[in-house]
């Protein structure tokens, strides 16, 4: 934004709802002209089975979202009637439950924390997110998806004043900037503490919603480092492929290329991800294009270590590491919440670049765990709970409705021949 240029500013207003709590859920936003009120851009999505506070949540990621396509710089102004993300997202109220939190960092990731900020308005004052977050329901209820309505395609130029009606979504391609990390009246239960589950899958056949994007995650290769165990993130050393590691990579790609299914392949920056990505990219005649968001954890202090030599060094924060995903290695380090924000993010966007495609994402242990629990709605400590070797394929994917499925973790069969 340039020295001279008046800073534009919107309005942003979500709701979402869970005909059940958990059940049948959807959210709605709206962008509306701070200055004239008129609305810029509706947004609606069926999610499936979640809870009102899921779905709340989701409802802001999307207006937001929404706010930012139109303007990356403008300053927002969020109007919700959840008392509980309200105050969450202003740092007032602490965010207990593990579940919301992946939801709150992604919404803290659309814009500077400086250009947000955060409203409580009643349950009448937010008739029109509620209306959308219904439409959205109703149309996933029929087995549809939610878009515009074309009778309202000129939208409000005026007071900015909601409009009644019970509007019906219907079929076709949605107009949803809703998440694909994992909605009829908001949450009884803003109090401190409420968080809901995480959102599950919808039980059952549902209506066909065409070609999935599909992530492939390639872990690199072993370095040097590897086989010793030590902790080896963006912070380090950055290490080349090994003997090992070389031939590992190779391996992926002729396994890879027999399926005969990637389509482009995306890597983190690290050497060691470029390395693998070039051998399979070569393989497939693709080129390798390179995502900041996938690089591994900055580890801090305690790069180059092995976990018996951090758990000598800096034992109380190591044991504060492990068990809050908000604490971050010695020396200034990255936590897991803020990886988890920042690929949220990285997933968010190569989502919308390559949407129905399959994608080959090389990258790091941090990045594809976080990727495949965010698809679970699993909560952080799933991390640690989870194997993945050297070299492995996991895979992800991402459909229409916003639903994400997990179709393979840590499959190393390319490296038994």
């Amino acid at each position: 934004m340039s020295g001279g240029q008046v800073r534009r500013t919107f309005v942003v207003e979500a709701d979402g709802g869970s005909r059940g709590n958990p059940g049948p859920a959807g959210y709605g936003a709206v962008v509306k002209d701070a200055v004239s009120g008129g609305t810029l851009r509706e947004t609606a999505e069926f999610i499936g089975r979640a809870t009102n506070n899921v779905a709340e949540y989701r409802g802001l990621v999307a207006g937001l979202r929404a706010a930012h396509e139109l303007d990356a710089d403008a300053a927002v102004l969020v109007r919700m009637d959840s008392k509980l993300v309200v105050e969450q997202m202003s740092g007032r109220w602490k965010i207990k439950h593990p579940d919301m939190r992946p939801l709150a960092a992604e919404a803290a990731a659309v814009f500077p924390p400086d250009a947000v900020s955060y409203e409580w308005i009643p349950r009448e004052k937010n008739k029109h997110a509620d209306r959308l977050a219904n439409e959205a329901m109703d149309a996933g209820k029929r087995g549809r998806r939610w878009e515009p309505d074309a009778s309202r395609a000129e939208l409000d130029t005026g007071s900015g004043a909601d409009r009644s009606g019970s509007g019906t979504g219907r079929s076709g391609s949605g107009g949803s900037t809703g998440s694909a990390a994992t909605a009829p009246s908001s949450a009884a239960d803003d109090g401190p503490g409420a968080e809901g589950a995480a959102p599950a899958a919808r039980p059952g056949w549902g209506p066909d919603l065409g070609t999935p994007t599909t992530f492939v995650l390639l872990r690199h290769g072993e370095t040097p480092l590897t086989p010793e165990k030590r902790f080896s993130g963006s912070g380090g050393s950055d290490p080349e492929l090994s003997a090992v590691g070389r031939r590992q990579a190779a391996a992926a790609a002729e396994a890879l290329a027999a399926r005969g299914t990637v389509q482009a392949v995306v890597a983190s920056p690290l050497r060691r991800c470029q390395e693998t990505a070039a051998a399979v990219a070569d393989r497939l005649g693709l080129r390798v294009r390179t995502d900041e968001g996938l690089r591994e954890t900055d580890f801090g202090a305690w790069e180059g270590l092995t976990f018996a030599e951090v758990r000598e060094r800096h034992p109380e924060d190591l044991d504060a590491w492990l068990a809050s995903a908000a604490a971050r290695p010695t020396g200034g380090g990255e936590s897991f919440e803020e990886v988890a924000r920042r690929v949220a993010v990285a997933r968010d966007k190569l989502l919308a670049r390559y949407a129905g495609r399959t994608v080959l994402l090389v990258t790091h242990v941090t990045p594809v765990k976080t990727l495949a629990r965010l698809a679970l709605g699993a909560p952080a400590e799933a991390l640690f709970r989870m194997e993945l070797s050297a070299a492995s394929l996991s895979a992800v994917a991402y459909y229409a409705d916003g639903n994400a499925s997990l179709r393979l973790l840590n499959d190393t069969g390319h490296l038994r021949g």
